[in-house]
């Protein structure tokens, strides 16, 4: 009896602060979006960035200065037109990756890979807690060569840094294709603020970013 109680404790532990397994139940306490202009957005830069659960990174960069949107989407795989349950399985290569539409006169693209790492633990493989596997590894995709030595550089000196007590596991790669997700998955964070898993560890995680870099905010 015993352990079974501990295993109920176990697996009632894990769908608290799983953000994979809350998200197939995600969207109920949504309501409508906030619309952003289309002509903003279509003179804006983008960028793309992966760091654990895209719910987590998209909410990081809309308190950004200078960023007009995030979208939440998937990055890294083959497979065409793939959806949540798919990535989420880890069945197409593909990882959580938000697009950021940002006004490079008001924050650089030097200033977002600084969001970047600052805002998750670039060190784990193949995830950030609580969340593992390849859809969730720590990814940077770049579209051009000035993007891609922005990129590799500020990796470079974070290494020397000392700052880590481990290698930086952040990829590198070029981005291919950029594939919207689900439309229940946009502002999750802001939508869904008592989701058990927002709550938890989105919330929690945007507020540290904000403590750490309270200058960069809107």
């Amino acid at each position: 009896m015993k352990e079974l109680s501990l295993i109920i404790l176990a697996t009632l532990c894990i769908a608290f602060t799983s953000c994979n397994l809350n998200k197939a139940r995600g969207g109920q306490e949504q309501t409508q979006r906030i619309q952003k202009d289309p002509a903003v957005l279509e003179k804006s830069s983008k960028a793309y960035f992966a760091s654990g659960c895209f719910w987590c990174v998209e909410a990081i960069y809309e308190s950004v200065k200078g960023v007009n949107e995030a979208v939440s989407g998937y990055a890294g795989g083959k497979e065409k037109s793939p959806t949540y349950q798919q990535v989420s399985a880890g069945k197409t290569g593909h990882t959580e990756t938000v697009e950021v539409y940002y006004d490079p006169a008001i924050v650089s693209y030097e200033t977002l890979l600084e969001v970047y790492y600052g805002s998750h633990n670039p060190t784990t493989v193949n995830g950030q807690h609580p969340d593992f596997g390849r859809q969730y590894r720590s990814a940077i995709f770049y579209q051009n060569e000035e993007e891609r030595k922005l990129a590799e550089n500020f990796k470079k000196k974070l290494n020397a840094s000392g700052e880590y007590d481990e290698p930086i596991a952040t990829e590198i790669v070029p981005l291919e294709k950029f594939w919207k997700a689900e439309e229940y998955h946009q502002d999750f964070e802001r939508l869904n603020p008592n989701q058990s898993y927002v709550k938890a560890v989105s919330i929690p995680r945007l507020k540290r970013f904000q403590k750490k870099f309270p200058h960069l905010l809107k």
